[in-house]
C-alpha cells in the first residue's frame, strides 16, 4: 500500500464522519482519528516484530519507553 493509497483511505474515512455527524459540530477530532489509527497499528506493528517492543519501536521510529507507555495506554501489554 502506497502511502497514497492510506491518505486516500484517511480521507474517506474522515469524509465518512463528517456524513455521519449530519450537521452535528465535531469536537476533539484530531485526538480521535490519532487514537483510533494509533491502536491498530501497535497491534500489527508488534504482530510483525514477533512482540519485540525494541524492534517495533525502531520501525514506528518512536522511543521504546513511549512504545511500551503507549502499548499499556492501549492495554496492549500488561
Amino acid at each position: 500500500m502506497t502511502r497514497k493509497a492510506i491518505a486516500d483511505s484517511v480521507r474517506a474515512s474522515v469524509e465518512q464522519y463528517f456524513r455521519d455527524l449530519r450537521g452535528t459540530e465535531p469536537h476533539d477530532l484530531h485526538a480521535l482519528f490519532l487514537a483510533a489509527a494509533e491502536k491498530p497499528l501497535l497491534e500489527v506493528v508488534m504482530q510483525q516484530a514477533e512482540g519485540n517492543q525494541s524492534r517495533a519501536a525502531d520501525w514506528l521510529g518512536i522511543n521504546r519507553n513511549t512504545l511500551r507507555r503507549k502499548l499499556l495506554e492501549h492495554r496492549l501489554c500488561k
